[in-house]
């Protein structure tokens, strides 16, 4: 089980997502993008494997932090590699994020499965084959048909219900579009999709502003008055503070922390100062699929949710091992844009969705991921 190689290959793929000036996810011309896929070998020839950012598992992050902490080691001492490599974090200077410790790790629990040839979701504690899934959508924009109004936030809404979602999460405007953050709009958006889907179909607002206390005060008491299921990060979740004062002063659930650093060790902190009433966390914000475990399992002694954040294979292996947690997160989504559409380095995705909402935990080894191996080897642009 002795790790003999890691290795690194940089492909380009096409894709219709772009970026704006923040970094907020928008439908684009079609472009190449970059992607990474981390292979983790041991002596017997099994391989595992994880997908991110180039800019995560660069050649010095390879070099200096994750051969030298994983070769020659167990590949099933996942623990032991996980600490080591999180003792490094403060030497590299913060070079050495979560986001890459997470890649590492995914990638020897996909090496598990695939040795064991069993899913990862089993490995860890199967719990359920499938689950319902929240339609995520893409932050408003101003493209004319797409998510530029409150009305074609209903629209929108509507065709979601239609192909099979019972939840809706909205993801509202954000700078640099001309007017946001706008509390009143967020509502103005909401309200629009209240009424477009009915009273029973779960929603959901992420409000990913730097709102001050008093704009999420408003806005929590608006959605309260809309049903809505959840609010989350409406505020710097650095101010666990201003988190706790939130809570105590709506009766809709405050979700949280989903982008503050600290691994398990600040939803802790989260849950012992009140600044939430269902837990989050995402396996590339914590670090790993155990810490996520982690994470989910303190909620669960608390008799909290934890709602995992994000899509993909190793957040969907959570979800299928635990308990307390009601959704799976598909998206980012947009009037313009295919989600079920199989990117090129893929031959099928991972979260396919039946009508009935439902998405069912692959039966594949590993993460589930099924690698297109040929696409990648006549893509590849840098190997290290």
């Amino acid at each position: 089980m002795k790790i003999t190689q890691v290795n690194v290959e940089v492909f380009t793929y096409p894709t219709r997502r772009s970026v704006d000036a923040a970094g907020h996810a928008h439908p684009g011309e079609e472009s190449l993008a970059k992607m990474a896929m981390l292979r983790v070998a041991t002596e017997d020839g099994t391989e595992g494997y994880a997908f991110g950012a180039p800019e995560l598992i660069r050649p010095h992050i390879i070099d200096s932090f994750v051969r030298k902490v994983l070769i020659g080691q167990n590949a099933l001492d996942r623990e032991k590699i996980w600490q080591d490599l999180a003792h490094w974090q403060r030497g590299s200077a913060s070079q050495l994020t979560d986001r890459a410790l997470a890649l590492v790790e995914q990638a020897l629990w996909d090496w598990a499965g695939r040795k064991f040839k069993q899913p990862v979701h089993k490995l860890i504690g199967g719990y359920r084959d499938k689950v319902l899934a929240y339609g995520s959508t893409m932050c408003g924009d101003d493209l004319p048909g797409g998510l530029s109004t409150p009305e074609e936030y209903g629209r929108f809404a509507e065709q979601l219900v239609a192909r099979g979602y019972k939840a809706i999460k909205l993801h509202t405007w954000m700078p640099p579009i001309s007017f946001a953050p706008d509390p009143k709009m967020d509502v103005r958006a909401c309200a629009a999709v209240r009424e477009a889907v009915g009273p029973d179909i779960a929603l959901m607002l992420d409000g990913y502003h730097w709102y001050s206390r008093t704009d999420a005060l408003y806005i929590g008491r608006e959605l309260e008055k809309l049903d809505f299921a959840w609010f989350e990060e409406p505020m710097m979740e650095e101010s666990a503070e201003s988190y706790a004062w939130l809570a105590a002063n709506l009766d809709i659930p405050v979700l949280g922390p989903e982008s503050l650093g600290g691994k398990y060790m600040s939803r802790a902190s989260w849950v012992g100062q009140g600044a939430c009433d269902i837990l989050r966390a995402g396996v590339a914000g914590v670090g790993g699929i155990a810490p996520c475990l982690k994470v989910a399992h303190l909620a669960e002694a608390y008799g909290m949710h934890c709602e995992i954040h994000g899509n993909g294979a190793a957040n969907l292996a959570v979800v299928g091992a635990i308990k307390n947690c009601d959704w799976y997160e598909r998206g980012l989504l947009h009037p313009f844009l295919e989600y079920d559409d199989v990117p090129a380095y893929l031959n099928s995705i991972v979260d396919p969705m039946d009508s009935d909402g439902y998405v069912h935990l692959p039966d594949r080894p590993g993460l589930g991921e099924d690698i297109n191996f040929a696409y990648i080897e006549t893509n590849t642009v840098n190997r290290y």
